[in-house]
């Protein structure tokens, strides 16, 4: 394996890293601020991965760097506590809660979009002639900017597919609980019973798998182009 393939998978799991405990973080700060401590107290209310991959060591760190050696992409997952009592008795801070970690990879994916932009104009990056998950921007003069481009284009992409498939409203995604906002608290406490049955976790992934794959695509297609007006990528 060269240097720059070391690069490529070094870049992509410190990407995952970095946008999975920001995500992770976020819902054990919004569940603390809502009256649940359980995360905080738990070490998830940080931006240190160390808590999170001591957690979750298997999804943060074993199966994304063997999915990464394998496939060219990392999978993994990770979690942080809550107090199940807690979200029956406040079913609209549980779909708070719930909603900060996308909301949060949604915001890393805006900031990672605006350093691209600034770095287009200021003659830093220059637009690619094809676009890619890894390859939204590119270095107008190489050396380490090359990295930084794949740094922003990673962090873009990862964080938008995080946004996307983590709102999609099957359980055990967070959008699934998410819907609570859209109810009163007794109907969003009835809901959020009813999908918290086991049964549901595993026919909700296996749906969020096939549905993802169509909505994914065109979504990443519009975003590139909002993020170069006036080209038509895609």
């Amino acid at each position: 394996m060269d240097a720059s393939n070391l690069v490529y998978l070094a870049s992509f799991y410190l990407v995952f890293l970095l946008s999975t405990t920001l995500h992770e973080a976020s819902h054990a700060w919004a569940a603390l601020r809502g009256g649940d401590p359980t995360a905080y107290l738990g070490g998830q209310a940080s931006l240190d991965p160390r808590p999170h991959i001591r957690r979750e060591p298997f999804g943060m760190v074993l199966l994304p760097l063997i999915s990464l050696v394998l496939m060219g992409w990392p999978f993994g997952y990770a979690s942080a506590p809550f107090d199940p009592r807690w979200a029956a008795r406040f079913p609209h801070r549980a779909a708070r809660m719930a909603l900060a970690g996308p909301l949060a990879n949604l915001a890393l994916m805006i900031l990672a979009a605006v350093l691209i932009r600034v770095g287009t104009h200021s003659g830093i990056f220059v637009a690619p002639d094809a676009v890619g998950f890894a390859h939204l921007t590119e270095s107008a003069g190489g050396g380490p900017m090359v990295t930084v481009a794949l740094l922003l284009s990673l962090t873009l992409s990862m964080n938008l597919l995080l946004f996307l498939f983590n709102l999609l409203p099957v359980p055990p995604l967070d959008g699934s609980a998410a819907v609570g906002l859209l109810f009163d608290e007794n109907t969003a406490r009835r809901v959020q019973n009813f999908l918290r049955q086991p049964m549901f976790a595993m026919v909700g992934l296996l749906l969020a798998w096939r549905v993802f794959g169509s909505l994914f695509g065109p979504v990443f297609v519009f975003v590139v182009n909002l993020l170069y007006p006036g080209t038509s990528y895609g």
